[in-house]
């Protein structure tokens, strides 16, 4: 797909002008398919929806200055603020513009589920019974059941809100020109070669001195599919930022310890942010009576997951001293467990051997990718007096073990598909044992599906949060998986950026962004 405009001007000033690229190509503009990292990244700049994430992944007001919930939980009324406008367009007539009504969002909740569109992001609605406009200003859902984490999804780019009017004919005027109402507006796309989105006058956010916002003038995007060529780009300056870390470049850019290297220091700025993924070791309880819950434990104890954070990964990443739920999300905790200790660990080993004569025999089973990680693990187990063997498989070979119960223990790991830990913990819920479910050690505890239930009866996230730490400190207790650590996102921009932030869903937000 090829659209064609004019380019950023030549008089316009650099500082004004942010710069990036990106080796996976922008497939579409629409936010109704927002599925990969780049088609969400631009969708964010684009578009907004009736909600959003703080920094600590809170959900705030976006084109919804307020929401009500009702006592069971199920019809969720928002209220819309009235100064939202569409990017300009021919299409809306001599002003060229029009205000964000409710309407405009029962369209764009159309749009998701009818087969036509086939839209990617379907699910979020899942769970919705009806959804309407009771007038301009108010848009209400109802749900099939309470589901408190429904805001986190309202939140995600697939239920941005775009106009009606672009639509018509096929949606051609909104491939030319896609319309919404976020910082940036469309200006040019070369597919495979460029992406130029600039400043929306219109934007309704301002700063804390009242000036508009976004800073900049244009967002200049490349799409060279090389990460060697990309790094080459940041370090000549001729990009502001590269969102990714390839094994090609990583010893040149950091330190064994993760730091910057000293030659890039004058020109160069990491930042290092949670992201939200759990990298953990499992085992298929069904079949695995013979490694009891102390055993469990004493494995948790005996890996030094600082060490192997810092030696296998240059420090990118967390070690997994808390529990299930990752760093930077709310429920997440510091510390759940013993943690390491190898000395308590050889005398937990020591006393089971004593009494059972053997040891269980125990196989990980994991990727290539993560061979270093699972080697490390079997390394410290042998300190401990406890061998364990390690069986490298192909990626789908693992998929469809693990879903099958077919292999005892073996390395995985799990990515928010909505920022709540609900989505974490509902891999131990007994109704979702795999195949059909994420549960995949196929964990049963009545305690813990009692919980489960009662979190999702709670509209206060507060108190929701504080079920959900009770939560994964009996996961701890049982220990069906082992988490090694958790992930981070790590971004290096040139030093004359500044207002960067880095969330934990990894969502690019150039809206408070300056350059020097």
């Amino acid at each position: 797909m090829g659209i064609h405009s004019c380019d950023i001007p030549v008089q316009v000033d650099d500082t004004k002008v942010f710069r990036l690229n990106r080796y996976e190509n922008v497939s579409s503009l629409d936010p109704a398919f927002a599925r990969s990292k780049s088609n969400n990244w631009m969708a964010n700049l684009m578009y907004t929806g009736l909600v959003n994430f703080d920094d600590s992944l809170h959900i705030i007001p976006e084109i919804a200055k307020k929401w009500d919930i009702s006592e069971d939980g199920k019809i969720y009324t928002f209220t819309l603020r009235n100064d939202v406008y569409f990017h300009k367009h021919p299409a809306f007539g001599k002003d060229s513009t029009r205000t964000v009504v409710a309407s405009d969002f029962e369209y764009s909740f159309q749009r998701l589920t009818n087969p036509k569109v086939g839209s990617s992001g379907g699910f979020v609605l899942n769970n919705v019974a009806d959804y309407k406009a009771l007038n301009d200003s108010v848009f209400q859902v109802e749900l099939k059941s309470a589901f408190p984490p429904f805001l986190g999804l309202m939140a995600m780019k697939y239920c941005s809100v775009v106009p009606k009017e672009l639509f018509e004919n096929d949606g051609e005027a909104f491939k030319e020109n896609p319309i919404g109402t976020g910082p940036f507006q469309f200006q040019l796309w070369e597919n495979n070669v460029k992406l130029v989105l600039k400043k929306n006058p219109l934007f309704y956010k301002k700063d804390e001195s009242s000036e508009n916002l976004p800073y900049l003038d244009y967002v200049a995007v490349n799409f060279l599919p090389e990460k060697h060529s990309e790094f080459l780009q940041l370090v000549q300056g001729k990009i502001d930022m590269m969102a990714s870390l390839d094994p090609s470049y990583k010893d040149e850019l950091l330190t064994a310890d993760g730091h910057l290297q000293e030659k890039y220091q004058e020109d160069l700025v990491m930042i290092k942010a949670p992201y939200l993924n759990t990298e953990y070791l499992c085992f298929y309880l069904d079949d695995n009576a013979e490694v009891p819950a102390e055993l469990r434990k004493a494995m948790n104890m005996s890996i030094d997951k600082s060490k192997m954070i810092q030696f296998l990964r240059n420090n990118i990443g967390f070690p997994a001293h808390g529990g299930f739920i990752p760093k930077g999300l709310p429920g997440h905790q510091e510390d759940l467990g013993d943690g390491y200790n190898p000395i308590k660990a050889r005398e937990i080993i020591s006393k089971y051997k004593s009494e059972n004569a053997s040891l269980p025999k125990v196989k990980l089973v994991t990727t290539q990718e993560y061979a270093d990680i699972c080697e490390f693990v079997q390394s410290e187990m042998f300190k401990t007096g406890w061998p364990i063997e390690v069986n490298v498989v192909d990626p789908s070979t693992l998929r469809d073990g693990k879903a099958s119960g077919k292999f005892p223990f073996f390395r995985a790991n799990w990515g928010a598909d909505y920022p709540d830990a609900e989505n974490f913990l509902s891999l131990f819920y007994s109704q979702n044992f795999a195949p059909n479910g994420p549960n995949y050690s196929h964990f049963k505890s009545d305690e813990f599906d009692a919980l489960y239930m009662k979190a999702l009866q709670m509209n206060d996230e507060k108190a929701r949060v504080e079920v959900y730490k009770q939560m994964d400190e009996l996961i701890m207790n049982e220990m069906p998986v082992i988490p090694t650590f958790y992930d981070q996102s790590t971004t290096f921009l040139r030093k004359n950026v500044k207002g960067f932030k880095s969330t934990p869903i990894d969502m690019l937000d150039l809206t408070r962004v300056r350059k020097d």
